[in-house]
C-alpha cells in the first residue's frame, strides 16, 4: 500500500493534473467508479486503478493493474471532496476518421462545463464525432471530464485546425453552420436539416471567429423570446444539434 505523497509513482499521478503533464505521458486521470466503468466498457485502455485501501474492487475492474493507497493520498491526486474510493489512469486514445455526417466543431469555448455540456449533449443526440479548434479548454481537464459524464469515451474527438477542417468539409459537400449573432444569420427552425452537417460554436465571450464564420456556408440564430441577451453556449449548442438530428 502506498502512504506517501511523496512517492515517486504519487509524483507522477500528480502531474496528470497539469495539461503539459498529460500532454507528456500521453495519459489522464479520472474519478469515481461510474467514469473508470464507463471507460472500460468503451474500450479504452486503463493503464492502473487507484483504489482507496479498503475499498473493495467491482467485479469488471479485477483484470486491471491496481495500486492501492492510503486515504490521504488519493485525496491528494482527486479534485471531488468524495472522489468515491477510486481514481484511474487512462491512455489518450487516437481518434480515427470515418464517413461522418454529423459534427460538431468547437471554436474556442474556455469554460470545462461547457465543453463536457456540449460534448455529452453530442452523445445523446447522436452526433458522430467533435472537433475541437485551437484555444478550446482541455478535454481532458478534471472539469471537463466529469462535465461529460462518460460521453467523451463514446464519441471520437479530434483537435484540428477548424479552418483547415471546414475548407475539406464544404469539398465533401458538408453544410457548415456557423451560430452567430451577425446581419443575415436565419432562425434555424427556417432551414431544412441537411444530410450532412458540421455545427460550429464559439467562444463564450466573443463568439466564431470572423474567419471562421466567412468559410462557412450558412450563418444561423436561436431567436430570443425573453429579455435575456443570449443563451449559454452549451445550452444553443443542444438546442441546435437536436432539431439537426430530426
Amino acid at each position: 500500500m502506498i502512504t506517501s505523497v511523496q512517492n515517486e509513482k504519487v509524483k507522477q499521478w500528480h502531474k496528470l493534473k497539469k495539461r503539459k503533464g498529460r500532454h507528456k505521458a500521453n495519459a489522464f486521470l479520472i474519478e469515481g467508479i461510474h467514469l473508470i466503468e464507463e471507460a472500460l466498457t468503451s474500450k479504452w485502455k486503463v493503464q492502473e486503478l487507484i483504489v482507496q485501501n479498503g475499498v473493495e474492487l467491482p467485479s469488471w475492474a479485477r483484470e486491471t493493474k491496481v495500486s492501492i493507497v492510503a486515504d490521504h493520498v488519493l485525496q491528494s491526486i482527486t479534485d471531488t471532496k468524495t472522489p468515491q474510493g477510486m481514481a484511474a489512469v487512462v491512455e489518450i486514445n487516437k481518434p480515427i476518421w470515418k464517413p461522418f455526417k454529423k459534427l460538431l466543431l468547437i471554436d474556442a469555448v474556455q469554460d470545462p462545463g461547457n465543453l463536457g455540456t456540449m460534448v455529452r449533449t453530442a452523445d445523446a443526440a447522436g452526433f458522430d464525432a467533435v472537433i475541437l479548434g485551437t484555444g478550446t479548454v482541455d478535454l481532458y481537464n478534471d472539469k471537463v471530464i466529469r462535465s461529460t459524464q462518460g460521453s467523451l469515451f463514446h464519441l471520437p474527438i479530434f483537435h484540428q485546425s477548424l479552418e483547415d477542417v471546414i475548407s475539406n468539409l464544404i469539398n465533401q459537400s458538408f453544410d457548415v453552420w456557423v451560430s452567430t449573432l451577425d446581419e443575415g444569420a436565419k432562425e434555424y427552425t427556417h432551414l431544412q436539416v441537411p444530410d450532412k452537417i458540421a455545427l460550429v460554436m464559439g467562444n463564450e465571450g466573443a463568439g466564431i471567429s470572423q474567419e471562421i464564420i466567412e468559410l462557412a456556408n450558412q450563418k444561423v440564430h436561436i431567436p430570443i423570446y425573453g429579455q435575456a441577451e443570449s443563451l449559454n453556449v452549451s445550452v444553443a449548442a443542444g438546442v441546435l444539434m437536436y432539431y439537426l438530428n430530426n
